[in-house]
């Protein structure tokens, strides 16, 4: 169920690459937009026509800019989100916060998952803590669009339950993914097959506004227009290309104890004003 709606002045990004923005359109400054750059984006503009509903007057006027900060960095389990930009998030005191994390976790093999709960569990209490309005979100289902998955689903079922768990406390809102079918479709999905495209960053955006209660633009969780099935022998190029690309460099990642966010910084790792941003690179 989305929350009442309210106005918001601030926001505040936590995560990994999934909030990071991977995969969606290159901005002129090198970074991906992402779905939480869309989400800021609409709530600027919103914030600069002063908005509607709780408080929305005390919010608008001279001076009173919609103000965003982005803290993900790709790669993060989520003991890292939690040592690395909880606090940060916290001490900005937004109104609110999107707080997204334990998948990478769940990817590798050995997960505690009992360890993930805790940790993200310990995440939201922190941040609603601050008086936030805090988002959540269920992972999509990997099994009806990724060979190889299955072995995931039992903890992936288990998260999804934890989380709604924690939606249903005063404060939060959860956007299901899980749920929308949309997501079994591979165009919502670069090629590495791990991170949203553009389309699904898109869609993402718009289940975070229907969570905040916003009036729904379009239907983010219908499927897409159906298109014609790749043959086998392309698909199975497809795949060994997939593999070779993406799957064999993240076993040597793993290997060797090294992660893609090593070294790089958060970015937009202060709450500053939004300005609408130019148009993204193809």
């Amino acid at each position: 169920m989305p929350t009442p709606y309210r106005s918001y002045a601030s926001y505040v990004a936590v995560g990994d690459s999934f909030t990071e923005g991977m995969c969606d359109d290159l901005l002129p400054d090198g970074h991906y937009r992402g779905w939480a750059d869309r989400v800021a984006e609409a709530l600027a503009t919103e914030h600069a026509a002063g908005g509607s509903g709780e408080g929305a007057a005390e919010n608008s006027g001279e001076g009173a800019g919609f103000r965003y900060a982005n803290l993900a960095v790709r790669g993060k389990l989520i003991g890292q989100i939690h040592d690395e930009q909880l606090a940060t998030a916290a001490a900005m005191g937004a109104e609110l916060v999107t707080l997204a994390g334990g998948l990478n976790d769940v990817l590798r093999p050995g997960c505690d998952i009992d360890e993930v709960e805790r940790q993200l569990g310990r995440c939201a209490a922190e941040l609603r803590a601050t008086g936030a309005t805090v988002v959540l979100f269920t992972s999509t289902d990997p099994t009806r669009r990724m060979a190889g998955s299955t072995r995931l689903l039992p903890t992936i079922l288990r998260m999804k339950g934890f989380v709604q768990e924690l939606g249903g406390q005063d404060g939060f809102a959860v956007v299901d993914l899980f749920s929308a079918p949309c997501f079994d479709d591979r165009r919502l999905w670069a090629e590495d097959r791990l991170h949203l495209s553009p389309e699904g960053h898109r869609r993402v955006a718009e289940g975070v506004l229907e969570a905040l209660g916003r009036p729904a633009a379009f239907d983010w969780r219908a499927p897409l227009p159906a298109a014609d099935r790749a043959g086998r022998a392309e698909r199975l190029r497809e795949d060994a290309r997939w593999l070779g690309t993406h799957v064999g460099p993240w076993i040597g990642r793993r290997l060797t104890g090294r992660s893609s966010g090593d070294g790089r910084p958060a970015k937009r790792p202060e709450l500053l004003p939004y300005q609408p941003q130019p148009q993204p690179q193809s």
